[in-house]
């Protein structure tokens, strides 16, 4: 029996690339399905962080060819953790990975697996050349070229309840009186601050808006375009997934804010109090203010 074939494998790691493991997988690939290819969505997920490998896959996910994903971000490999394979779109495409939660943002977004299939001790596995600790190149390259040549996904392995897959585990946004409280999903190449926030809510907030980060307050400026944000403050931007996004003009908001991915934001609507007497945005600290040092033009 010949099931649907597929033309593209999309790949996504944290293996990075100063070692041989990306190169090896799809040598794997290459070495049973031939004319597949092979899509490096990127290998630079942060080592052993499955909900930023989860995000990552999320964002992507609408925009990859149709076809078999691999994603391993996979620090319980060789545990009692399953390998498995999601069918999504009925059939469109295979997801293969870790069941820990990394695929399952994904597989959300695209409106949940139609089906699921544990691969332990599947027959298309390769035979570990030492330990179980590479399931990228030892189950999941092979089972994905098998896939690219025709094999049916219910010869992989047993099927399993979708229902009984580990879940990811998402922050919510939420309101505590006038404050939505978020928090830093991902910070990107160029420092860059994805919010888990939708844009409808802070719709009522006005054009500027005040982000409090541990005890400084910041004014942001709303904005469609990255060099639309003045020198010096802060803005928020709708980023290409859609949500809010902290930003600033030629620079890094990580840096300048002090914040990485994880991080607790408030944000509220900007009162008169709030606003810095200088044109442009620098922290308000809430501590007390320092004493001033009379001496300081003493000697120019």
């Amino acid at each position: 029996m010949v099931g649907r074939r597929y033309d593209t494998v999309s790949f996504l790691s944290d293996f990075g690339h100063a070692d041989e493991f990306v190169g090896v997988v799809r040598s794997v690939i290459r070495s049973i399905a031939p004319d597949a290819t092979v899509i490096d969505v990127t290998h630079g997920i942060e080592r052993h962080n499955v909900r930023a490998g989860g995000l990552a896959l999320a964002r992507a996910a609408n925009y990859l060819n149709p076809g078999v994903v691999i994603a391993v971000v996979d620090p319980g490999v060789g545990t009692t953790r399953r390998p498995v394979a999601l069918e999504v779109g009925d059939g469109e495409s295979v997801l293969l990975g870790p069941d820990n939660g990394l695929l399952a943002p994904a597989t959300g977004l695209v409106g949940g697996a139609t089906r699921a299939f544990d691969l332990r001790g599947s027959q298309y596995c390769l035979p570990a050349a030492g330990g179980s600790t590479f399931d990228g190149r030892d189950v999941f390259a092979p089972i994905a070229a098998h896939l690219c040549n025709g094999v049916p996904i219910t010869e992989l392995g047993q099927e399993i309840d979708p229902a009984s897959l580990v879940p990811g585990v998402l922050p919510v946004s939420h309101f505590e009186g006038d404050d939505l409280v978020c928090e830093v999903l991902w910070v990107d190449h160029f420092g860059n601050c994805q919010l888990n926030v939708d844009p409808l809510e802070v719709m009522g907030f006005g054009n500027e808006i005040v982000v409090q980060i541990d005890r400084d307050d910041w004014v942001g400026v709303r904005v469609e375009a990255y060099q639309q944000i003045p020198a010096g403050r802060v803005g928020f931007v709708i980023d290409s997934s859609g949500l809010l996004s902290l930003a600033v003009a030629s620079g890094s908001a990580a840096d300048m804010l002090r914040v990485g991915e994880g991080v607790e934001i408030r944000l509220r609507p900007l009162d008169e109090a709030d606003r810095p007497s200088s044109s442009v945005s620098t922290p308000v600290a809430l501590g007390p203010r320092p004493v001033a040092d009379h001496n300081q033009g003493e000697g120019r």
